[in-house]
């Protein structure tokens, strides 16, 4: 089977990318940017004409829509651009995918809740509440996936980090490292999610065939709860930065536009139970995720330490 992962150059394609090294299958990443030593289709999801013709062109069998507009604060001042990667492109890619009979597995987010002040997971039936632009625009799209008639499974996902792109990982690493102390919000409770264990999944999926005839929305991030000051707290363990003080505050400490989920803890029953997958803790996660990115930079030190010599 042929499979587009769209939004190949991102945190969860690339993660894809490793996932899938050994698959039966043929996955074709595309992106509108090319990336280094990735082989990468420029494909523009919001050229319409350019998807359906890719799509029949390639025998594509599924589609993976990576691809997001996930600038929160930006998305307030530039609707049209939101709105057009995550939803119109959306409709686009579900129109390809009926016109093909290929399934399409669409990533959504967390944010299409946010207004109700929830304090127990949320389950895949409860209505969307965002806040803002962006968790309004994927909304939008997961109503464009339902209502495109194409074979589908919507998973929305939360607090995404990889050793790849920019994340609160990353961030947290830096700033640790750097300053003598930070102040972390601590009333916003959620999961972090190895962006790998999602691709796992979806791989997983896609391998075995699990998927025909259990479409829907499911929901995925790691086990557990915690704050982000949990997370940074954590982060800094695990890394040996803590000589940094790490301070709990409040949300309204950090001015904001957007009004984030104060608890988007996902419940994951459905997917657990439907495709039977064992979905790590997300402190096992985040000590694995650290573990990578060590062998990373031990690999690229080597990797310039050979192109000098063989200079």
């Amino acid at each position: 089977m042929n499979i587009l992962v769209t939004g190949g150059n991102g945190q969860l394609g690339m993660e894809l990318r490793t996932v899938s090294a050994g698959s039966r299958h043929r996955y074709i990443f595309s992106d509108i940017n090319e990336c280094p030593g990735m082989e990468t289709v420029l494909l523009d999801i919001t050229d319409k004409e350019a998807v359906a013709s890719f799509v029949s062109r390639e025998n594509i069998g599924a589609i993976v829509n990576c691809a997001a507009y996930t600038d929160v604060e930006k998305a307030e001042d530039d609707r049209q651009s939101a709105d057009m990667l995550n939803h119109l492109a959306v409709a686009y890619l579900a129109d390809a995918a009926r016109a093909a009979d290929c399934l399409l597995v669409h990533i959504s987010t967390d944010y299409v809740f946010g207004k109700e002040p929830y304090n127990v997971p949320c389950t895949e039936e409860w209505k969307g509440t965002p806040t803002g632009v962006y968790g309004s625009t994927k909304l939008a799209g997961e109503e464009a996936v339902k209502a495109s008639g194409c074979r589908y499974i919507v998973i929305r996902t939360a607090w995404l980090y990889s050793e790849y792109g920019r994340n609160f990982l990353k961030t947290m690493l830096r700033l640790t490292a750097e300053k003598p102390a930070i102040d972390v919000v601590f009333d916003q409770a959620g999961t972090p999610t190895y962006a790998l264990d999602l691709a796992e999944t979806i791989c997983g999926i896609l391998e075995d065939g699990s998927h025909e005839g259990r479409y829907g929305i499911y929901h995925y991030s790691d086990e557990g709860v915690c704050s982000w000051y949990d997370f940074a707290v954590m982060i800094a363990e695990y890394s040996g930065h803590t000589e940094c003080r790490i301070r709990p505050c409040h949300s309204g400490e950090f001015p904001s536009r957007v009004v984030r989920p104060s608890y988007s803890v996902l419940d994951k029953t459905r997917i657990k139970e439907t495709f039977g997958i064992r979905i790590p803790h997300w402190a096992e996660s985040l000590r694995r995720c650290l573990d990578r990115m060590g062998e990373l930079k031990v690999r690229q030190t080597l990797s310039a330490r050979r192109l000098a010599d063989n200079a």
